[in-house]
C-alpha cells in the first residue's frame, strides 16, 4: 500500500516524467555503505559521507531518454525513438556534458524548479526532440544516413561520434573543435591545429550547405535564442571535445584495460563513456569499486515543447533516483570515451596525465597518445563536408555497429 501510495503521489507531482518504464526506479539500490571514493566525472566523493553531494552531481547531469509523439523525423519518419534510439540519446548526453562544462562550468549544479541561468536553457534547447535543434534526435538521425545508417537504424558509439562532429559545424554559439580520433591513436598536432584559431576552417558555408542539405543555414543560431551569440570568438584555442571510439576486446572487455577505464573517470577533463550491452547503450559517468556508475536512456516519456522566451518544463530532463551501477566486466567492449579540454592549457595537462597512466606497469592504455601523424593513414582531423578518405576510414573502423545491431524488438 505505501509503494502504490507514493507511486500515485509521484504521478500527481511529475505527470511527465514516470511512464510505464520508470516504475522499475522503485528497485534501484542506494549507494553501497563503502571507504571506496566514488568518482564522478573527474570528482571524487565518500559513499560514506557525500551521499547528497553524489545525488546533486548525478541529477545535475542532462538525461535525454526515449521521447514519444514528436514531429516525425524527415517528415515522414517515425514519431519516437523507442526500441533504437538509445545510442542516440547517449550521444546526446555526452556532448550535453560538453556544453555544461563550456557555457556553465563543471561545478554547475541544477535545483528543481529553480530558474536556471539563460546559458542552460540555450544548451537545453539545442537537444529538443524538433527539426531545427542542433543537436535534436531528428539531426542526429538525419545526419547518420551520409553514415549509411537509415532512420530507425540502431547506431554505434563510433557513428554518433561522427554524427555529432558534423553537426558542431552548425553550431555558433559554443565554437567546439571536435575531434573524433580513429585507430586507437591520438594524434597531438592534429588537434593542436583544430583547435588553433590561426587555422583557416576546414570548409566554407557553401561546401557545408551543399553537403548538409537539411540543415537551415538561414538561422545562424539554431537551436538557440536569437541572442546566443558566442563571446569568445577572439580567444586563440577552440574548446576541444575529443572523442575516441575503442574496441577493448572480442566479445567482453579485456580485464587489463578495466584499471585504465577508470582513470579516464577520474581526470578532470572527463566526459564520461558510452556504450553499454549488445542492443542496450548506457552514458557512464563515474565509477565505484568494480561497477560503473551509468544513466539509463531506457526510459519513454512524452515530447517536451519548449515555453515562452524558450524556457522549458525540465524536470523530465534530469534523473531524480539513484543512477544505475553495473559490474565493469559487463560493460560491451564497444565504447566511445569523452573528454573536454577549455583550453590549450588544459589539454597539456590531460596529455601529461595521460602520459603518467602509461607509466603505470599495471594499466594497460586503451589508446595511443602520438606527436604527429604517421603515414600509415591519411589526416582525418580536418573533417570537410566532402570527405572522401576520410569518410572511407571511418567506415572501415566502424565494425562495432555489427555487435549492437538489433535482431529482434
Amino acid at each position: 500500500t505505501d509503494i502504490v501510495a507514493v507511486i500515485k503521489n509521484d504521478l500527481i507531482t511529475f505527470p511527465a516524467t514516470l511512464t510505464y518504464d520508470t516504475l522499475r526506479f522503485a528497485d534501484f539500490e542506494d549507494f553501497p555503505e563503502t571507504a571506496e571514493p566514488v568518482w564522478i566525472l573527474g570528482t571524487e566523493y565518500s559513499a560514506l559521507t557525500d551521499k547528497d553531494e553524489i545525488f546533486a552531481d548525478v541529477t545535475s547531469r542532462l538525461w535525454f531518454t526515449y521521447r514519444r509523439n514528436f514531429s516525425p523525423i524527415g517528415g515522414t519518419g517515425p514519431t519516437s525513438d523507442n526500441g533504437w534510439g538509445c545510442m542516440l540519446r547517449c550521444g546526446q548526453m555526452i556532448f550535453a556534458q560538453a556544453l555544461i562544462c563550456r557555457h556553465l562550468g563543471r561545478e554547475w549544479r541544477w535545483v528543481n524548479r529553480k530558474q536556471q541561468r539563460d546559458e542552460y536553457y540555450n544548451i537545453l534547447n539545442a537537444f529538443l526532440d524538433k527539426k531545427d535543434s542542433y543537436y535534436s534526435i531528428h539531426q542526429i538521425a538525419q545526419m547518420g544516413v551520409g553514415e549509411g545508417k537509415s532512420i530507425g537504424q540502431w547506431y554505434g558509439p563510433n557513428t554518433v561520434a561522427q554524427v555529432l562532429k558534423k553537426l558542431t559545424f552548425f553550431d555558433n554559439w559554443s565554437m567546439l573543435a571536435v575531434h573524433v580520433a580513429m585507430d586507437n591513436t591520438v594524434i597531438i598536432d592534429d588537434i593542436r591545429g583544430l583547435c588553433s584559431r590561426s587555422q583557416a576552417p576546414c570548409a566554407g558555408a557553401a561546401a557545408a550547405a551543399e553537403a548538409f542539405p537539411n540543415m537551415d543555414f538561414q538561422r545562424p543560431f539554431n537551436g538557440y535564442p536569437s541572442g546566443a551569440n558566442s563571446s569568445d570568438d577572439m580567444l586563440p584555442w577552440k574548446p576541444l571535445v575529443l572523442l575516441i571510439p575503442l574496441r577493448l576486446g572480442l566479445s567482453e572487455i579485456n580485464e587489463a584495460y578495466i584499471k585504465t577505464l577508470k582513470h579516464c573517470f577520474m581526470l578532470p577533463q572527463s566526459l564520461g563513456v558510452i556504450g553499454g550491452k549488445p542492443n542496450s547503450a548506457h552514458y557512464f559517468i563515474g565509477y565505484i569499486g568494480e561497477e560503473l556508475i551509468y544513466l539509463d536512456p531506457h526510459t519513454t516519456q512524452p515530447v517536451v515543447e519548449p515555453l515562452e522566451d524558450f524556457l522549458i518544463q525540465d524536470e523530465s530532463f534530469h534523473c531524480q533516483h539513484p543512477p544505475c551501477r553495473m559490474r565493469i566486466s559487463d560493460l560491451d567492449p564497444s565504447i566511445a570515451v569523452g573528454f573536454f579540454c577549455s583550453t590549450e592549457e588544459d589539454f597539456n595537462d590531460w596529455c601529461n596525465r595521460m602520459r603518467k597512466i602509461s607509466q603505470d606497469k599495471d594499466a594497460l592504455l586503451m589508446f595511443e597518445l602520438m606527436e604527429h601523424q604517421t603515414s600509415r593513414f591519411p589526416d582525418v582531423h580536418c573533417l570537410t563536408p566532402d570527405f572522401t578518405d576520410s569518410e572511407r576510414l571511418e567506415r572501415f573502423f566502424d565494425s562495432e555497429d555489427e555487435d549492437f545491431e538489433i535482431l529482434s524488438f
